[in-house]
């Protein structure tokens, strides 16, 4: 089949590609793309690709391209993030929004329009069923099949791409090999010494245009002396995509201090409501909770402000989605490292998921100074 043909049965499943401006084509170097993978792709996906761009089908399956839009989707790391997670040979082409994955098999075949598609059930795993379907057709006989299941017949712009980066998509610079001492790291040491070991901070760690005095005069409170010297050697940023760190001295909204006094506010507010749901003090009161990271699923990090000094204050996770449950017991940097390790997990801070290579996942992106 040519492109056209391809793109003409789509169509007639879904409906012609858009003839706005606002949903034009999404530019793509497929001979980029596929240096990139080593791998050539399947002809009924690059033009279908090519025609529509970023797909939302029938409202539940997002056929992913390469773009990018920063905040939101970066098709290199998306790719990189679960093909981790998947056995060797299968190639990550979409998602539903039931958090499924959808992949070719490209060990089936030499040729990639004989790859069939593998999709892997979210809710399936969680409950010791097998999480497999094996479709055995390529995709658009796959999306047909899908239809047939009762898919609803329509295709439109993915929503949280209806904008995108211009131009074709730039692969991502690889990352460096790990080192023997990285990978030592993993299973060997303790304290800031090992964490720089394993993550290496970022050269300029960006904080803010403020000074520590003025936080602590805004917070009325020293912090921990611990969290200091971690952020003077990191800086703002997130840790493996999950766990985000403000730039600390930052005097505009996306400092500590607006975020403390943001994320306190609420949670009196939720308290007067839903005491039971929201049982911490939150600071200034006597022993509250005092927040200094968030993840992307809005749980929050942060010390239980008891005891003679800061460096006595216990850690805390507020979960967006569970329960309360009792301070942590390590120290914030051990907590990390052990966290980043695989080794530790409670909820708001769930546990990485097993991937072939941690070295492959885990690291830190820096926040860098505008100026």
């Amino acid at each position: 089949m040519t492109p056209a043909s391809y793109v003409t049965a789509f169509a007639e499943l879904f409906g012609p590609p858009p003839a706005d401006a606002a949903n034009a084509p999404v530019p793509v170097d497929w001979d980029t793309v596929e240096s990139w993978l080593g791998l050539r792709l399947p002809a009924d996906y690059k033009a279908i690709a090519s025609a529509y761009g970023p797909l939302d089908i029938g409202e539940f399956v997002w056929l992913h391209i390469p773009c990018a839009r920063e905040g939101w989707f970066e098709y290199g790391s998306w790719l990189e993030a679960v093909r981790r997670e998947a056995p060797d040979g299968l190639l990550p082409w979409g998602e539903t929004r039931m958090s499924d994955r959808l992949y070719w098999d490209t060990t089936a075949s030499d040729d990639p329009d004989e790859w069939p598609v593998v999709g892997f059930r979210e809710d399936a795993a969680r409950t010791g069923a097998d999480p497999w379907r094996r479709y055995g057709t390529p995709l658009l006989p796959t999306l047909t099949t899908l239809v047939g299941e009762g898919l609803p017949p329509s295709a439109s712009r993915t929503a949280f791409l209806a904008e995108v980066d211009p131009g074709p998509w730039t692969p991502p610079v690889p990352r460096p090999a790990p080192t023997p001492q990285q990978r030592a790291a993993l299973t060997e040491g303790a304290g800031l010494a090992a964490l720089t070991t394993l993550v290496p901070p970022p050269r300029k760690p960006f904080l803010g245009d403020g000074t520590w005095e003025w936080l602590y005069e805004r917070l009325g409170t020293r912090l921990p002396a611990e969290y200091v010297t971690l952020m003077e050697t990191y800086g703002g940023g997130c840790w493996t995509g999950w766990l985000r760190v403000s730039a600390t001295l930052s005097t505009g909204e996306h400092g500590l201090a607006e975020q403390v006094r943001w994320v306190c506010d609420t949670y009196r507010e939720l308290r007067a409501e839903y005491p039971e749901f929201q049982p911490l003090a939150v600071w200034p009161e006597p022993g509250g909770f005092l927040p200094f990271a968030d993840s992307i699923d809005g749980d929050q990090l942060g010390w239980l402000t008891e005891g003679p000094t800061p460096d006595d204050w216990p850690l805390i996770v507020y979960p967006r989605h569970a329960g309360q449950g009792p301070p942590l017991t390590g120290t914030l940097t051990d907590t990390l490292l052990e966290w980043l390790r695989g080794r530790f997990g409670t909820e708001g801070l769930p546990s990485l998921r097993r991937v072939k290579d941690p070295l492959d996942h885990i690291g830190f992106e820096a926040l860098v100074d505008p100026a």
